[in-house]
């Protein structure tokens, strides 16, 4: 069986204010990062808490653009946004990034 391997990692970035910052945790884990895990081949978050915001980053792992664009269904930057991020989010993310993986050293979960 061959190793899959990333070469592509996207990221996604949202901001919500200090007092919704948990309650949008979980609901972005259940209703977002889940489903993430089912089909990406690893997914990482990350909270940065300010006085002004909390910022959430979500990077997941792909073997190529055209399995990330099967997961967006089309545009492999196209954002599909969950239900109730407008109430939690302080903007709604026009666009992710999406990097190719040149090198990675280490052991990184899920790449």
């Amino acid at each position: 069986m061959a190793q899959r391997t990333s070469t592509i990692a996207r990221i996604w970035r949202g901001r919500t204010l200090p007092d919704k910052a948990d309650a949008y945790e979980g609901y972005n884990y259940e209703m977002g990062i889940k489903p993430l895990i089912e089909k990406a081949l690893g997914v990482q978050t990350f909270r940065e808490d300010t006085p002004t915001h909390s910022e959430f980053v979500t990077i997941s792992y792909w073997q190529s653009v055209e399995a990330m664009a099967a997961f967006t269904g089309g545009d492999p930057k196209s954002i599909h946004h969950l239900d109730r991020d407008k109430e939690f989010l302080i903007e709604l993310p026009k666009g992710v990034q999406v990097l190719q993986i040149r090198s990675s050293h280490g052991r990184v979960e899920g790449t």
